[in-house]
């Protein structure tokens, strides 16, 4: 019949439309799973599991785990020293590059500051030519001096004064001269103002000599004008050494100047009025005061070449022409002329040039 036919088409139009919303639905779904499953990494728990600490690797187990060293096993108990802790450390100290004023002190030598401040007692001498002229007995106290930084000469610059003349004059190289930083020099156009002092590194002179003469027994002797009232008129004739010396002093030690270039003697300890003796036999050619800074002297000739020479007594106990023996008291110690504390100054000459006395006397 007709109304069935209507019906089963009606059945048949909501079946297809309920097919299409189940299809719809699960390609909806699909579709999500599927864009769940590519944007948002999967997590998997990782079953638990219990973690044993590592030991501490080597370097070269770090690098390659499958190398293990092994375990160092020495055969014997270490020995070692024991290290002193030092709480003062040494920091080095920086040369100096400027030229320091130094006042003298009683009980001063030009050796002794030149010691003091690690120069030669030379350099002190040519830096300060205007007080001392060359002569380190001239040193007293309360005198300023000019103290360079290295050897050489502190020279004042004077008119007319040209570098390559003033360097070849004192034995010196210009560029020593210009590369010194105390100096100051502009390299590239050296200019020096009269007046100015420059250090001449390395630089070197002659040094005048301040001596009393001594002159040989039998001969004339020399002037009390010139040299002091100590000098003898000569020609005496008496005892002779024996070429061997002995100490003039209880004192063995020096105090003062040593044997150098600017001081042909040794500056021997010695106490005021202590006793000086005759250092081998001879004839007295000098006894009393003395010019140049020799103060109170003794002078005798051994008549085998050898003269011996004691300065800054403070009295004298012999006269010209005596003869005196090897040990025999001869005057006392003392600190007059040119002397900033008591000492004996002991010169030894040989046919009229200079010995270290250090060569003739015995060791101390």
């Amino acid at each position: 019949p007709k109304s069935v036919e209507i019906k089963k088409k009606e059945n048949q139009g909501w079946f297809y439309w309920l097919a299409w919303v189940v299809a719809w639905l699960l390609i909806t779904v699909a579709l999500y799973l599927w864009l769940q499953r590519g944007l948002i990494p999967r997590t998997i728990a990782a079953p638990t599991r219990e973690i044993t600490p590592r030991p501490t690797m080597t370097a070269l187990e770090f690098f390659d785990n499958d190398v293990v060293l092994p375990i160092y096993q020495h055969g014997r108990a270490l020995s070692s020293i024991r290290r002193r802790v030092i709480l003062n450390t040494l920091i080095p100290n920086r040369s100096r590059t400027e030229v320091v004023e130094y006042t003298v002190g009683r009980g001063d030598s030009v050796f002794g500051i030149a010691r003091t401040f690690g120069i030669e007692p030379e350099t002190v001498l040519w830096s300060n030519y205007d007080v001392l002229q060359d002569d380190p007995h001239s040193l007293s106290t309360g005198m300023e001096l000019r103290i360079p930084p290295v050897d050489g000469i502190y020279y004042q610059w004077q008119e007319g004064d040209i570098l390559e003349s003033i360097a070849s004059e004192f034995e010196a190289d210009e560029e020593d001269v210009l590369a010194w930083a105390g100096n100051r020099l502009d390299l590239t156009d050296p200019q020096i103002e009269t007046g100015a002092w420059v250090m001449i590194p390395n630089g070197q002179r002659e040094i005048q000599q301040w001596i009393i003469p001594v002159p040989a027994r039998g001969s004339a002797g020399v002037s009390t004008g010139m040299y002091g009232a100590g000098a003898c008129a000569g020609g005496y004739d008496g005892i002779y050494g024996s070429g061997a010396f002995i100490w003039p002093t209880n004192y063995h030690t020096i105090s003062g100047n040593d044997y150098w270039s600017g001081h042909l003697a040794i500056d021997i300890g010695v106490a005021t009025g202590g006793p000086i003796v005759a250092s081998d036999s001879g004839v007295i050619m000098f006894a009393g005061w003395a010019v140049g800074g020799y103060g109170f002297a003794v002078a005798i000739d051994h008549g085998n070449g050898y003269q011996t020479l004691y300065a800054h007594l403070s009295s004298v106990n012999v006269s010209c022409g005596q003869s005196v023996r090897q040990g025999q008291f001869i005057g006392l110690g003392g600190s007059t002329g040119n002397s900033t504390g008591p000492h004996l100054h002991f010169e030894v000459r040989y046919q009229g040039g200079f010995v270290n006395p250090w060569y003739v006397l015995p060791a101390p």
